[in-house]
């Protein structure tokens, strides 16, 4: 019996990976294309737990009955011990009573024979290498099979003769052929662990367990309740009329504070359907931005990207033709400095008053009243805002000229977004080495590092819930708008152009509309 007629299809063994523990697995029939394609003295093996496929070398397999005692207790992962219950499952379920011989299952009197004597490791002949006399000995006995030596490429740096590298098995589907994912990518070796990172170790870690995305429920914010923090300000409400656009996830908590606080408000969406629930409570709802702006003494604009802020003051019945020196609008969109100056030169050439109100907070504190707000411009128009500014945030300052605001809101959500992706990446290292994540962000707290974000987005990526409080496309376009204005400067920002590049797999994952937090996926996986 040769060395490869030890093992048959279906026997059980031990199969040692390279970095891993012994595993236990099965001895498989590769399918057509690997068969043609079979690396030398080594089995198909399928790993159970992961239930990954791999080519084995026949010195790392070792019979399974012989060394179960031995290797069962070699490991201690859970992942280990659950591969070790499948393997039991698999015995228990094709071995009936009446196939046992001997006290002996059908697949443990297989390998009977093999118990005697440990599996031989395979080991390549090794090569004897000539001396120089030695060879032209050779040459001089041998005249006609002398053969001249092929010259060495220029630029090779190999002592040897150039192995040719076995093709890759392509990936080919006919229209209308089915089969399913984990068996085209096990059929063309894409799941050999010796290729790639995946392992049986971390069987939830691999692509294909990858949760699938969902996208998150929006929850319906309730206007009927006033917020703790609304009723222990004091604030007495301007008798001016404050417009609003836009009711996102920010807009929708501003304006409610508006509302309770006593505010006359006038509102225009792009859903108008999200403006019923406001209409019910006073709020007057407005066919068009520019309405908005003609029934109203100050206008914010708060809606998702610096291109929107622009069509809702440049576009088709934008706010721009009814601005007069008695209108006031204020930019509540995360925008690039470039657009602020450009939207307040056109609202100050139709003689209004331009203030940028950069916000800072997620969305429950933009319900609770709870907002940063910092803002830049004209300073009468500030003061006319405070009472607005005092329902809807915890501090509003006007710190300088436009511009300021915006430069600074983009700073503060870039060391936000570097921050976030140090905790992912964190999370996700926790999880690979089998540490409790639970203990990392208790031991977080201890630290000079413990902060309400770090822990609010720890424990969402701990419980894979990223229902959204900021979305994670507004926080990548931060970091976008952050890079261009670095390259205006001519200032190197590394670390941040390469957390950028995360956050930007993480929305091609499907995570756009998904929590800042949805980064750790793309960290995990």
């Amino acid at each position: 019996m040769t060395t490869d007629e030890r093992y048959e299809v279906n026997d059980l063994v031990w199969a040692k990976m390279k970095g891993f523990p012994p595993w236990p697995g099965r001895v498989s029939e590769p399918t057509v294309q690997l068969t043609k394609k079979q690396k030398k003295n080594c089995k198909w093996i399928f790993f159970y737990g992961s239930n990954n496929y791999a080519w084995i070398e026949l010195g790392c397999l070792k019979p399974y009955f012989q060394f179960k005692d031995t290797l069962t207790y070699s490991h201690k992962g859970q992942s280990f011990k659950d591969a070790c219950k499948a393997i039991e499952e698999y015995i228990s379920e094709n071995n009936s009573n009446e196939g046992m011989r001997n006290g002996l299952s059908d697949t443990e009197s297989r390998f009977e024979n093999l118990v005697q004597t440990e599996t031989p490791i395979y080991r390549p002949p090794e090569k004897t290498k000539k001396t120089s006399n030695a060879r032209n000995a050779s040459v001089s006995q041998n005249p006609v099979k002398a053969k001249k030596r092929p010259s060495k490429p220029v630029g090779s740096t190999s002592n040897g003769p150039k192995k040719d590298k076995p093709k890759k098995p392509r990936l080919n589907l006919r229209v209308g052929q089915s089969s399913s994912i984990p068996e085209v990518l096990s059929n063309v070796g894409l799941l050999n662990n010796q290729n790639n990172h995946s392992s049986p170790i971390r069987k939830n870690n691999t692509l294909l367990d990858r949760p699938e995305v969902v996208m998150p429920e929006v929850e319906q914010i309730d206007i009927s309740t006033i917020s703790k923090s609304l009723q222990n300000k004091e604030i007495s409400a301007s008798p001016l009329t404050f417009g609003f656009i836009g009711l996102g996830n920010m807009g929708s908590g501003i304006v409610k504070n508006l509302l309770e606080s006593g505010h006359k408000v006038v509102l225009w969406n792009r859903t108008p359907d999200k403006c019923e629930k406001f209409e019910e409570f006073g709020a007057i709802v407005a066919l068009t931005p520019s309405d908005v702006v003609g029934g109203a003494d100050i206008t914010f604009s708060c809606v998702s990207d610096p291109q929107v802020a622009k069509d809702m003051v440049f576009g088709n019945c934008g706010v721009l033709p009814e601005i007069t020196k008695d209108k006031g609008f204020v930019e509540m969109t995360g925008i690039d400095p470039d657009t602020s100056q450009d939207i307040c030169e056109a609202i100050l050439n139709r003689g209004g008053r331009y203030l940028e109100a950069m916000i800072q907070g997620s969305k429950k504190d933009a319900e609770e009243g709870n907002l940063i707000c910092i803002a830049a411009g004209d300073k009468s128009l500030f003061d006319d805002c405070k009472s607005s500014f005092d329902a809807i945030s915890a501090s509003a300052t006007l710190i300088g000229d436009v511009g300021v605001a915006s430069k600074l809101n983009l700073i503060l959500h870039s060391i936000k977004a570097v921050s976030l992706a140090g905790l992912a990446e964190g999370m996700a290292l926790a999880d690979r080495a089998n540490i409790p994540q639970n203990k990392v962000l208790e031991y977080l707290q201890k630290t000079s590092l413990n902060c309400p974000l770090l822990i609010e987005k720890g424990k969402a990526m701990m419980e894979n819930n990223f229902q959204t409080n900021q979305a994670l496309k507004h926080i990548q376009k931060d970091l976008n708008l952050s890079l261009n204005w670095s390259d205006v400067l001519e200032q190197p920002c590394p670390v941040m152009a390469n957390v950028n590049e995360v956050f930007k797999h993480a929305k091609r994952l499907g995570y756009s509309d998904h929590d800042t937090s949805a980064v750790y996926i793309r960290t995990k996986f």
